[in-house]
């Protein structure tokens, strides 16, 4: 948890005074980044060569039945959500876009904790030890370079340490580089390195922040989520000398200060008082041009097995509501638990995510080695989109699909986030004896969903591979045939740590295009990891640089009809696209459509005359008008409509696509 000393002090003499111990994360502790600057451009800091590291690192520590809770035998049945069966006949996956390598192990580091994201006209990645940036087309533009050399000049244990779990985001509401890793000096003084580009030029000049998190626990695999008022941490928490479990941690960035380099301040949340079970959550990360709701709280979502000593299967929501103008008075969840708790056994999602007793080395290779399946925890990232009339959160983590240490990729959409949460599909991909895990998932903006994930069995080389689905494929699957993103020619024997996590993410250009990075091997060697960057995205995905009016209306002027909206803030041209719906409902609600066309591509007025030789006798059309918006984006799907209306020509209500 980030904290100062004295924080930490007046805060545990605070509690013993005010508070019973199951209520002790209600209350925040509040403190500032140590120390923050703004850097010369990245592209002219002398760049720090490799640093190889002579200490492998032990096993990552697992969660021990979630903090001693009693185990109980995990039930070795099927699982009722996989999707197995014969997929020879379904629609293939897209094949790759772009495919081209990553950072490789040039720190002599396992494992390569495979992260990245992608901005309007560049990817970056950062592995274990080392970032570089790319254009789309994989031309390297900078780097590799160690870690720290972002931190030259700054000063502190950011800039003298590499201690890696990176993560890489592009907050898309501000087109700016999220960039942090840990420092410590082990076993003490735990810090958070975050650096945010100063300009959407991720090798141009950041603002750098050091966050103190405490001198004795470990601030464990940190998670990061954008969100319109803060940037979301979760991490678990471990007393470094013993690797004793101390529970789940919870904060929040002062985002608005982050962006323009001023001091920011960090709201944290210790949950192992109110749960020592609690830990492996996620916080939410915005996908797609269309924030959260004003006001919306950011989600952090974990998975709990019943094995552990749960009721039931079941995923916990909580939501952090941060208040910047008094933040004593931010909570997260309801006095530290969670604001709700999905049952999956009873929803019939139940799952058994014992793989080989959380022991290190489960998944096989070809040559007899094994590396490990983390699958105690749910995988990185917890993946928000906001579609108008919905929101939704997508996930995955690895389960044992049949009793067998046969590992599959379990995923989820959940909806209605901050109401009354629930599972609008679940599904486990395992269609076949190999074994898959490590995922990554995320949504486009026409609701398709991709996983990535590895793959690896006795007879199958470690590779990177892909699957999908779109909207009116059956709930629970990804039918697609999984695509190949590279194949691997060689396995890891020196060590079993595999992972720890991969990215997959969205392109802001177009909201369609999908990216994942993840590691693999061309050669059989002690742990000679390389890492694979790559992009897909489904044909029937269309994109508009144009966005959605929330006022539109309709009326029937034969030959035609006539368009008529209101003029969009900042808005100087529009597109209107034009679908056909079938099995309207006269109240509205869902329904299917296809795309027509697009009636007008940059059209300056605020009406279009449509001509139809039988206006609308016996069919029913859906419009959508887009205004001009920055680098806003829209995207539509050819078999999901925007409005709803009736078979007498009247529609209306569009609903905006960006604010």
């Amino acid at each position: 948890m980030a904290r100062t000393a004295a924080l930490a002090s007046s805060l545990a003499a605070l509690v013993a005074a005010e508070a019973p111990a199951a209520a002790r994360s209600s209350l925040p502790v509040v403190s500032r980044a140590v120390h923050h600057d703004t850097s010369p451009p990245l592209r002219s800091l002398p760049p720090i060569p490799p640093r190889t590291v002579s200490d492998r690192p032990s096993p990552r520590p697992p969660f021990p039945n979630r903090a001693g809770r009693p185990a109980i035998p995990a039930n070795p049945a099927l699982d009722p959500a996989l999707s197995r069966g014969s997929v020879a006949d379904a629609e293939p996956m897209p094949p790759p876009i772009a495919s081209f390598e990553g950072v490789n192990n040039r720190n002599n580091r396992v494992p390569p904790d495979a992260n990245g994201d992608v901005g309007p006209a560049h990817y970056v990645q950062w592995v274990n030890l080392s970032l570089a940036v790319w254009d789309k087309e994989g031309n390297l533009l900078y780097g590799p370079v160690d870690g720290n050399t972002i931190w030259q000049g700054f000063g502190g244990i950011c800039e003298t340490h590499n201690n890696g779990d990176p993560i890489v985001l592009h907050d898309p509401l501000a087109d700016r580089w999220v960039l942090s890793q840990l420092a410590f000096d082990w076993p003490h003084n735990f810090h958070h390195c975050v650096a945010v580009s100063a300009t959407p030029d991720p090798t141009g000049s950041y603002h750098r922040y050091d966050f103190f998190f405490h001198d004795d626990t470990l601030n464990d695999y940190p998670k990061m989520g954008v969100w319109t008022d803060a940037y979301y941490v979760a991490v678990n928490q471990f007393l470094a000398d013993t690797l004793e479990y101390r529970g789940q941690g919870a904060l929040a960035y002062e985002r608005a200060q982050m962006l323009v380099g001023g001091p920011a301040r960090v709201v944290a949340f210790d949950l192992f008082s109110v749960d020592p079970a609690f830990g492996g959550a996620l916080p939410s990360d915005l996908d797609g041009p269309l924030p959260p709701p004003e006001g919306s709280p950011a989600f952090f979502v974990e998975v709990d097995d019943d094995a552990w000593g749960w009721a039931a299967d079941r995923l916990s929501l909580w939501r952090f509501r941060v208040d910047w103008a008094d933040p004593s008075r931010s909570t997260f969840g309801v006095a530290g638990q969670p604001d709700a708790v999905l049952d999956l056994t009873a929803a019939g999602y139940p799952f058994d995510s014992n793989m080989c007793g959380y022991a290190t080395g489960c998944i096989p290779q070809p040559g007899g080695a094994r590396v490990d399946a983390l699958s105690d925890r749910l995988m990185y990232r917890l993946a928000y989109r906001n579609l108008g009339d919905r929101e939704t959160l997508t996930v995955n983590h690895t389960v044992d699909v049949d009793g067998t240490d046969h590992a599959g990729v379990r995923w989820y959409e959940i909806r209605d986030p901050a109401g009354a949460p629930y599972v609008e599909q679940a599904g486990t991909f395992a269609p076949d004896a190999d074994h898959r895990w490590m995922g990554s998932i995320a949504m486009d903006g026409a609701g398709d969903i991709a996983v990535g994930y590895s793959v690896s069995s006795v007879t199958t080389y470690p590779s990177i591979r892909y699957a999908g689905r779109r909207p009116a494929d059956p709930a629970g699957t990804l039918p697609r045939t999984e695509a190949t993103l590279i194949a691997g020619t060689g396995f890891q024997t020196d060590a079993s740590r595999w992972g720890d996590y991969s990215s997959m993410s969205v392109d802001p250009t177009d909201d369609c295009t999908f990216w994942y990075t993840q590691e693999y091997y061309t050669t059989t060697s002690g742990f000679t990891w390389q890492t694979r960057i790559g992009s897909f995205r489904f044909e029937a995905c269309h994109s508009c640089p144009l966005l959605g009016l929330s006022a539109l209306s309709l009326r029937k002027e034969p030959p035609g009809t006539r368009l008529e909206w209101t003029a969009g803030e900042n808005a100087a041209a529009y597109d209107v696209v034009e679908g056909e719906l079938g099995a309207l409902r006269s109240t509205g609600g869902d329904f299917s459509s296809s795309v027509r066309s697009c009636l007008a591509d940059g059209l300056e007025a605020t009406a279009l005359h449509v001509e139809e030789a039988d206006p609308l006798a016996g069919e029913a059309f859906w419009y959508l008008v887009r205004p001009v918006r920055g680098l806003c984006q829209g995207t539509y799907d050819e078999n999901a409509g925007s409005l709803a209306g009736s078979r007498d020509g009247e529609l209306g209500g569009a609903r905006a696509s960006c604010p």
